[in-house]
């Protein structure tokens, strides 16, 4: 099982020693803005500032995507990811992919 404090964007976890590496591990996740939510997003973007309504939606797609790339690690065996990373892009107007990714890994105590 992978622990959040065995997921890191460096490649090394300080008071382990990599034993195997298990290849690429990813999450990924497709959302949508519903129209009441660009409503709300437009009108929140009148005056200016945060625009929470899209904020808590990019970190819905985050948490699912990350939740996704342990469910990924854990199917291999890991019991750590290192490097990982986030990217998102459009699939078409409105539609973004969220992805996120990194490489498992067997680690144990030094």
């Amino acid at each position: 099982m992978v622990y959040d404090s065995f997921v890191t964007t460096t490649f090394d976890i300080k008071g382990y020693r990599i034993t195997e590496q298990l290849g690429v591990v990813r999450g990924i996740t497709v959302r949508s803005r519903s129209l009441l939510g660009n409503i709300g997003g437009g009108l929140q973007s009148l005056f200016g500032g945060n625009i929470t309504i899209y904020t808590e939606l990019c970190e819905r797609a985050r948490q699912d995507a990350y939740r996704d790339m342990l469910m990924h690690a854990e199917s291999r065996g890991a019991n750590a990811i290192i490097g990982v990373r986030y990217d998102a892009n459009d699939v078409m107007s409105g539609i973004t992919e969220v992805l996120c990714y990194g490489t498992a890994v067997k680690i144990e105590k030094e």
